[in-house]
């Protein structure tokens, strides 16, 4: 027979246990947290002081199961379930819960968390749990998330009072640019200062706003396999006027076609674009920028941009990545805004890469981002027909005798009103009707029958999507392509636009070949459906 422990063992062990277990309680009286055990069964066996210093709750009212009663009445019979459900499983729980102050009867937020102790057979002896007070980190971030809301609608405001008054500038401007006979010498002079000015301004608030949208957390970000081949071409291409009237020349390398990056497309040419643009600004004269690629790391491509400028001192690089700061060009015949480094910075980072700069006083300098390796993307080749018909798609006939293509626009501005109306005049075969409120629009709509709709978003009487909403319902005006024109130009805008059905969405200032190409779009479309 098994020898049986004598009873000076048994009662060894039971002191050794005890001490255990007051060591452990001793030590869970002194952690921040209210610390608890329960039995395998999950009824409740002991609770820390800290339940009495931060609820004014006794062990008695938790103990077993009646923790149950000190919780918030809509957190009660979740928490019950989960408990119960963790227990049956044997697995670790985390769940939030409301449980209230004695002191003021406040009802505060905890995070509970449990895990089982098992014993070498794998059975649950034990369960040790904490539960933390949450309310001032819940009250923080819900305070957070109220300011990043209030900011974003601000930002969303002023972006429409600023583009608004800067849409009638740059839209007559361009007007006036383009008119037969076209302008006198002096004239086009003062144009092209108008022209200029305002460009600027506008690149201005939308680096500012662009800015705070990063800052606060409210950019979107969309990554995706990017073409860098397709992408420096762009870049390329938009950026050789400004090299060649400053006598620069600018290299861009031979990129295999198959090198992708991970990156959000609109995003990278922006950066790009930023660095070129900078290098050009701050060259010398006859000077040369290139562009070059390499593979710093198997999963990494690095692009440089070297200039030929004057460089910059340890000082200024330093300095450099600081909104505002022009390190010095303030006074320099150079417009900008010391902005745009900081967004390029902020921006490569949000998509996963780096940014950097090496200078050499008189020499110039060199500034790069590194991006992740990105496999290229599986795309179906359009067959010869389908090619056709898509270019088919967006021709329009533009031939004096085609009969004139209604277009509605529906706008409260009388100054965006008449530079629309004179630059549909330019077409022999499109006819321009306004109207000044979205009820009004609604009903010439319903009436006339144009064969596209031009809209802002703003209206004095309904909004936009609102109206474009009452177009959809009816039979007669469903599928007459609406185009939105509207100052509010943040991301979240157009997307919001697009998902409520708009046929394209184009933000004020107008470019003007943007916004014929998208008309030219809406009406072959229109004419499509017929």
């Amino acid at each position: 027979m098994q020898k049986q422990p004598s009873s000076a063992t048994r009662s060894g062990s039971e002191g050794e246990v005890g001490d255990i277990e007051q060591r452990f309680r001793t030590l869970a009286d002194a952690i921040p947290h209210i610390v608890w055990t329960a039995e395998p069964d999950g009824s409740i066996d002991f609770v820390s002081r800290r339940l009495k210093t931060y609820t004014g709750l006794d062990f008695s009212d938790v103990k077993g199961w009646n923790w149950t009663s000190t919780l918030h009445p809509d957190d009660a019979q979740s928490a019950t379930e989960n408990w119960k459900s963790a227990v049956e499983s044997a697995a670790a729980y985390e769940m939030e819960v409301r449980i209230k102050r004695i002191s003021d009867g406040a009802w505060r937020w905890h995070l509970d968390r449990a895990s089982p102790v098992k014993n070498e057979q794998g059975q649950v002896v034990k369960w040790v749990g904490t539960v933390t007070d949450i309310e001032d980190q819940k009250q923080a971030l819900a305070a957070a998330d109220r300011a990043n809301r209030a900011k974003s609608d601000f930002l969303s405001s002023m972006s429409h009072e600023l583009r608004s008054p800067l849409n009638a500038i740059l839209g007559f401007a361009q007007l006036m640019a383009s008119e037969s006979p076209p302008p006198t010498p002096s004239q086009r002079a003062s144009i092209d200062q108008i022209l200029r000015a305002g460009w600027h301004l506008l690149e201005l608030i939308n680096e500012v706003l662009d800015l705070a949208k990063i800052e606060s957390g409210q950019v979107s970000i969309s990554p995706e396999p990017v073409s860098l081949s397709d992408a420096l071409q762009e870049c390329e291409s938009m950026i050789e006027p400004q090299a060649q009237q400053r006598g620069i020349r600018a290299s861009f390398p031979h990129v295999d076609a198959g090198c992708h990056v991970r990156a959000d497309r609109t995003r990278l040419k922006q950066i790009l674009i930023n660095l070129l643009s900078n290098a050009i600004k701050y060259n010398r004269q006859q000077g040369a920028v290139e562009v070059a690629c390499s593979t710093p790391a198997p999963d990494r491509v690095r692009v440089s941009v070297s200039d030929t400028g004057l460089g910059l001192s340890p000082q200024k690089l330093a300095q450099l990545f600081q909104p505002f700061n022009r390190l010095g060009q303030e006074a320099g015949t150079e417009e900008g805004t010391g902005i745009g480094l900081v967004v390029a910075k902020r921006l490569t980072e949000l998509m996963g890469g780096a940014i950097g700069v090496e200078s050499t006083m008189g020499q110039g300098s060199v500034f790069w981002i590194e991006l992740n390796t990105a496999a290229a993307p599986e795309v179906a080749a359009l067959g010869a027909s389908q090619s056709a018909a898509l270019g088919e798609s967006v021709a329009v006939n533009g031939a004096a005798k085609a009969p004139a293509h209604i277009v509605l626009y529906i706008e409260d501005n009388p100054a965006n009103l008449k530079l629309v109306e004179q630059l549909i005049a330019r077409r022999a075969d499109m006819r321009m009707l306004g109207a000044v409120t979205g009820q009004l629009g609604v009903e010439m709509a319903c009436s006339v029958l144009p064969q596209v709709i031009v809209m802002d978003i703003n209206l004095p009487d309904i909004s936009g999507i609102e109206a474009l909403s009452i177009l959809r319902r009816n039979h007669a005006t469903m599928a007459i392509p609406v185009v939105a024109l509207s100052s509010n130009a943040m991301r979240r805008d157009i997307e919001k636009g697009l998902k409520a059905g708009f046929f394209r969405y184009l933000t004020k200032p107008i470019k003007i070949d943007e916004f014929m190409h998208a008309l030219a779009e809406a009406v072959a479309f229109s004419e499509s459906r017929h």
